[in-house]
């Protein structure tokens, strides 16, 4: 392969030593002398090879992107992978049942035969990285147009990733960074066969729920366990019964230690996304175009399913994980907001945009080459004003919003086929097949019920927000045929809908029919709203292209006003690397939160009549009797918190002391830091962690599966 990241002087000179420890999602990779002097004065013990290598085994080995979404890492040297909660909680749903509630009282297999399989979940190991920047910028020719430059990126891109996989099981992709100013090649090695080996019950796994979502103190168990298999030979496989653990490269000890103020701590996982460049221009069409449309849209959803999941045990569980994903983002948005606003963030970019104004009208090359650049973020975010959140209301209603129309979306393909005459009769089967496959798992959590009051009022939502001129055709015949009663005009829908259940679609995909397809009403709902969202959205894409453009130029010519600077590129779930201490904060005047949390705080938040905060009987026994073995000095460390650089995609990634020992599994930030995704708070922004010690009580004392423990490497 190519030579690596980590010897690209160029590359290395952007990323340069943090002036503050505690922000920057840097590239692990890229550990700069300068960098590694600047952890090792914090009290990192470690050779940065033992970090991060590809040639030797390493920490990195040990840290895997699950399912996409969250982050994981291996255990034991028999492929126990450790994780938030909150990311298998889909699983420990699926495997859920009025009967057999997993999600309610947990699961242990005390055995590997009792670890339950997870279609489509897998974990993804990071293999190689490669700098083509230069292959990529070959084909970017002066006076392209976005368009083509975005096609030619493309098409050299696919070339890049073929040469990488080719005879090989790897997948790759190139990433941008840097606004699309650099790229690299990443290949990665998947393994599907992960199954669900421990979780606690909701009641650990997700204390506080909503209520202290986002927020310090916690006293939260957000920790899951899976396993690794492989085929007998170790390469990666479906689930099969012969399957066996994976044998990795490299594991993390888990650590008795536990923290103290001021110690060093690092994580290392997939950051999903951060807008640390974002403009004022960008904050601003934020506070007024989008979180408050998003927070309500959210919110009249998470009312439908909270009156419907506390009148029903089924109904709770089937949508346990979707109210959970409504709910994380609905608050997030909030704080989102109110930080920004709080904090004067926007101010803040104003001071650097006019800096850098300034600087480019001090050069004529640089007003030939950056003089647009300020003059385009205004027009771009006044041209976006223009659609009226569009964008926004028709994702939080519409493809989030009931089932049925995600459902009846993938049906288009279909449709498209049964209304062509001169369609290979064996491509339609083919197609009815693949759906027919999938209805069982599309209507796993979907209760009739509940979706049509989620039509009904995401129907109402829609015109609400959206000018007439925008909104689609179907709300014409709403407001004809039923006076706009949306409850009314949900009511027959369903009635009538071959996708109101599962039964109805599956009597459908026996004999499927053109016209009845064509004429459907959820069918015909849904095409309708689809067909004038791209219109609408067609427009916008001028706006999107420039603002692409506008950012790669600004991000460019930053890096070239401030040359000693220290830049990081934007999260893109790729892994990232930060580094911080152990330490507690002022939120506000007079008031000082430590940075850990105990057994005591749980059981002072503990109420039967909340069911957020209800303790399983077992916890309290073992809280009043003190039973908390070795994992307790004098207190039982619940979670604690440290100054790392982390957002979402974090979920569940380690964090790891000076000698590279596992302390704490990320699972979280704080309130007062909620602008951090566009400004890092030095003094405000934290990362709450459940303590290693906690999760390891828990299994053991709590669970009786001290059989996990140990399969592990416990540094006392």
């Amino acid at each position: 392969m190519k030579k690596t990241l980590c010897i690209l002087l160029m590359i290395l000179a952007i990323c340069r030593m943090s002036a503050r420890a505690d922000e920057g999602m840097w590239l692990p990779f890229l550990i700069d002398d300068a960098l590694y002097e600047e952890m090792s004065r914090m009290g990192l013990n470690l050779e940065p090879e033992e970090i991060f290598s590809f040639t030797e085994s390493s920490i990195k080995d040990a840290i895997v992107s699950f399912g996409g979404f969250c982050t994981g890492e291996i255990i034991s040297d028999q492929g126990l992978v450790l994780t938030n909660h909150h990311c298998g909680r889909g699983r420990i749903q699926s495997h859920s049942s009025v009967e057999n509630d997993l999600l309610t009282d947990g699961f242990w297999a005390m055995t590997r035969e009792e670890e339950l399989p997870n279609e489509g979940l897998f974990v993804r190991f990071l293999v190689n990285v490669e700098d083509v920047t230069a292959e990529i910028n070959a084909v970017i020719q002066p006076g392209m147009t976005e368009g083509e430059r975005n096609q030619a990126i493309r098409a050299r891109s696919n070339e890049l990733t073929d040469a990488a996989t080719e005879g090989t099981h790897y997948t790759a992709n190139v990433s941008s960074m840097f606004a699309g100013n650099y790229f690299y090649l990443f290949t990665y090695e998947t393994f599907n066969d992960v199954r669900l080996v421990g979780a606690p019950p909701q009641s650990i796994g997700g204390f506080g729920g909503d209520t202290d979502n986002w927020e310090w103190p916690r006293h939260t168990g957000d920790f899951a366990l899976f396993r690794v298999y492989t085929a007998p030979d170790g390469s990666p496989a479906e689930y099969a019964e012969e399957n066996i653990p994976l044998q990795p490269r490299y594991h993390l000890p888990v650590s008795l230690r536990g923290v103290r103020k001021n110690d060093f701590a690092m994580v290392l996982g997939y950051s999903g996304s951060t807008e640390r460049y974002l403009t004022s221009y960008g904050i601003d069409y934020r506070l007024e175009n989008m979180y408050p449309v998003r927070i309500d849209i959210r919110r009249r959803k998470l009312d439908i399913l909270e009156e419907a999941m506390a009148s029903s045990d089924e109904i709770r569980i089937q949508y346990a994980s979707k109210h959970s994903g409504i709910s994380n983002y609905w608050k997030n948005f909030i704080g989102m907001s109110e930080s920004l606003k709080r904090l004067n963030v926007a101010d803040s970019k104003r001071e650097l945009e006019d800096e850098f104004s300034a600087w480019v009208s001090a050069d004529s090359d640089r007003q030939e080459e950056y003089g647009h650049v300020i003059d385009d973020f205004r027009s771009v975010y006044e041209g976006l004003k223009g659609f009226n959140s569009h964008n926004y209301v028709f994702a939080e209603a519409m493809p989030s919003g009931p089932d049925v129309i995600r459902i009846a979306n993938r049906f288009n393909r279909l449709n498209i086929m049964l209304g062509a005459g001169e369609i290979d009769p064996s491509n339609i089967a083919g197609e009815v097949e693949r759906l027919s496959e999938m209805t069982e798992s599309l209507y796993r959590d979907y209760n009739k019920d509940v979706d049509r009051e989620l039509w009904a009022a995401m129907f109402e939502v829609y015109p609400e927000y959206i000018p007439e001129e925008n909104l689609p055709e179907i709300f014409d015949h709403i407001a004809t045929a039923y006076g706009n009663d949306f409850e009314a005009y949900a009511q027959d829908v369903y009635e009538a809908s071959i996708f109101a259940d599962k039964e109805s679609l599956q009597a459908f995909l026996e004999n499927p029919d053109g016209e009845e397809l064509a004429s459907d009403p959820i069918f015909r709902a849904v095409r309708s709203v689809y067909e004038k969202y791209n219109e609408v959205n067609s427009g916008r894409g001028v706006y999107n292209t420039m603002l692409r453009r506008t950012e790669r130029y600004f991000l460019r010519g930053l890096m070239e006003m401030k040359p000693d600077e220290n830049f990081y590129p934007d999260a893109n779930s790729t892994m990232r690397f930060t580094y911080g201490t152990v330490n507690g904060y002022e939120p506000r005047d007079a008031v000082y939160y430590d940075y850990y949390t105990t057994m005591e705080g749980v059981m002072q938040k503990k109420d039967p009549d909340h069911h957020e905060f209800v303790v399983p009987e077992k916890l309290v026994e073992l809280y009043k009797n003190q039973e908390y073995g070795p994992y307790a000095h004098e207190d039982m460390v619940v979670n604690f918190i440290t100054n790392n650089d982390i957002t979402g995609g974090n979920s569940g990634s380690p964090v790891i002391n000076a000698d590279g020992h596992l302390i704490g599994v990320a699972f979280d930030a704080n309130w007062e830091g909620m602008s951090g995704d566009i400004l890092f708070e030095h003094d405000l922004q934290k990362c709450i962690n459940v303590d290693a010690r906690y999760m390891l009580f828990i299994i053991d004392k709590f669970a009786g599966a001290g059989h996990l423990i140990e399969e592990m490497t416990i540094i006392e």
